[in-house]
């Protein structure tokens, strides 16, 4: 079917989780979803288990920590000439129990690689096809999943295990983040701390991105965390007793948990609806869940918003993704 004159937008990660009923959502609001996964057959699946109308989705390849399959998504997406309106990075790889740094096929550590590297050469890539379908009346988006436990504003960023993100100086990708180097601060690995430094990066670079491109081509960059979805596939690394008690937990203590159909609703909103044009902005329903609670711009640490540290954090990336060979 041709699905050029409805508005696209890919999804990274989109085959479970916030990922997959985002793409629900969307469909039902009339969009046209690029589920960008690395199993294809899995996504397939997923998509008829929630009954997504099949002519309005495809699902095509992606590796975000391999560097090369991002550029071979990036272009055979510019080549499938879809009008793209919003690309959404949601995909994260988090590994908990780890003892020994997973590598990227580049040799970076590989949560690292996943959810920032890859996402960031991803929004470089698709940057001139956003800006070539923006519009007064139609503005495009680049909207990243942030989370609370990198934002050291909220209760959620100060909990001291492993350790709460922090990039130090960026000691470990000044030296190159090759082997033995697995932290971006230089220190000893600690995969549940890798994780969070990958999302703080993705909320650095959202801001960046805000600051580097919004006035120039009106682009909306934001980030949104949209409650603790305790129960996703982002868990599945971690132990069987924590994936029972962990949602217990945020439903009956924390009241923080959040259903995967309501997450993937407020990500829609924050990718279609005119409510959530302003750039610049972390989108949040808070930590503690409140019936009818309307969304509000939360504050980012100071870790997030140093515009110094971010403008190094965005030299550095572009030379481990090789920006200059693309």
């Amino acid at each position: 079917m041709n699905q050029s004159h409805k508005p696209t937008v890919i999804i990274t990660g989109a085959s479970s989780g916030v990922g997959l009923y985002a793409t629900q959502a969307l469909v039902k609001r009339g969009w046209f979803v690029v589920m960008a996964c690395r199993d294809l057959a899995k996504a397939q699946r997923a998509a008829q288990s929630l009954s997504i109308d099949p002519a309005a989705y495809t699902v095509m390849h992606i590796d975000l920590g391999s560097q090369a399959s991002v550029r071979s998504f990036a272009q055979a997406f510019i080549d499938s000439a879809l009008p793209l309106r919003v690309l959404l990075n949601n995909a994260a790889s988090y590994q908990p129990r780890l003892k020994q740094p997973a590598r990227s096929p580049e040799g970076f550590e590989l949560s690292v690689a996943t959810n920032h590297l890859g996402h960031f050469l991803l929004s470089r890539l698709l940057l001139p096809t956003l800006m070539a379908n923006h519009t007064q009346q139609t503005p495009v988006r680049l909207i990243t999943l942030g989370t609370v436990t990198a934002n050291s504003e909220e209760f959620g960023g100060k909990v001291p295990i492993p350790a709460p993100a922090d990039l130090g100086q960026l000691q470990g990708l000044e030296a190159g983040f090759l082997t033995p180097i697995a932290m971006i601060d230089g220190k000893a690995f600690k995969p549940g701390k890798a994780y969070k430094d990958s999302k703080l990066c993705n909320m650095i670079i959202s801001r960046e991105l805000h600051r580097r491109y919004h006035e120039q081509t009106g682009i909306i960059f934001n980030t949104l965390y949209p409650g603790c979805v305790a129960d996703t596939a982002l868990f599945r690394d971690t132990p069987k007793a924590f994936q029972t008690i962990f949602p217990w937990f945020q439903k009956n203590i924390t009241k923080g948990y959040v259903s995967q159909t309501l997450s993937g609703e407020r990500v829609a909103m924050v990718v279609a609806d005119a409510a959530f044009a302003q750039s610049g902005v972390h989108w949040s329903w808070g930590n503690r869940q409140r019936e009818g609670r309307e969304a509000f711009a939360q504050p980012l640490s100071a870790k997030a918003t140093n515009q110094a540290r971010a403008a190094r954090l965005w030299d550095l990336s572009e030379g481990l993704v090789g920006w200059a060979e693309v």
